[in-house]
């Protein structure tokens, strides 16, 4: 199996577990608060080893699995429907899937409420004025109200590659000098 087929598949999963719990809360008007718990879920993910660990390791038995995010849902409050969809998912040794699970569950969210969520990686951590800027400047480009997914990653330099549906701007230091250094390959 390649790893576009393999990650096909887990998009795939998480995206039938995704819209189970989507359907779940969208008609008691939770939504809200699910979206709220998923940004928190991912946080933890994003800051948490241990937690990518679980998710991906095969020393953990499902019995393992399933006590830690039983665990992990009751500190963090999640909701029941939500607790139960992760207890689900590492019954059913499912929980590799939980990024996508995640990225699923914020598309439907956002869909719902007439939002578009645009990921932005940029090299230092952005300030409030200027995430407000940027969510506006892709509100008025897409005509939908934007939502950012905002982190770090060092390796950029400087600037930041933001992502909008399918459209892409990376406007990042690396990217220009990999440009550069290919124009200066073709030259030389």
């Amino acid at each position: 199996m390649t790893v576009a087929n393999s990650s096909s598949i887990s998009a795939d999963i998480a995206g039938r577990y995704a819209q189970a719990l989507f359907d779940l809360v969208k008609d008691s008007g939770g939504l809200d608060a699910l979206s709220a718990q998923i940004d928190d879920l991912a946080l933890a993910f994003d800051e948490s080893a241990d937690l990518r660990d679980l998710t991906v390791s095969p020393l953990y038995n499902r019995d393992q699995q399933e006590a830690a995010v039983t665990a992990l849902a009751s500190r963090m409050g999640l909701s029941v429907e939500l607790s139960n969809t992760l207890r689900l998912l590492a019954r059913n040794r499912r929980l590799f899937t939980l990024p996508q699970f995640i990225a699923k569950l914020r598309g439907l969210i956002a869909d719902a409420r007439g939002e578009m969520t645009a990921d932005v990686v940029s090299a230092q951590k952005l300030t409030k004025e200027q995430k407000t800027r940027l969510a506006d400047t892709l509100s008025e480009k897409s005509g939908k109200k934007v939502k950012l997914n905002a982190r770090v990653d060092e390796t950029l330099i400087g600037g930041m590659i933001v992502k909008l549906g399918s459209q892409m701007i990376d406007s990042s230091i690396r990217s220009k000098l990999a440009s550069l250094q290919n124009a200066m390959k073709e030259v030389g």
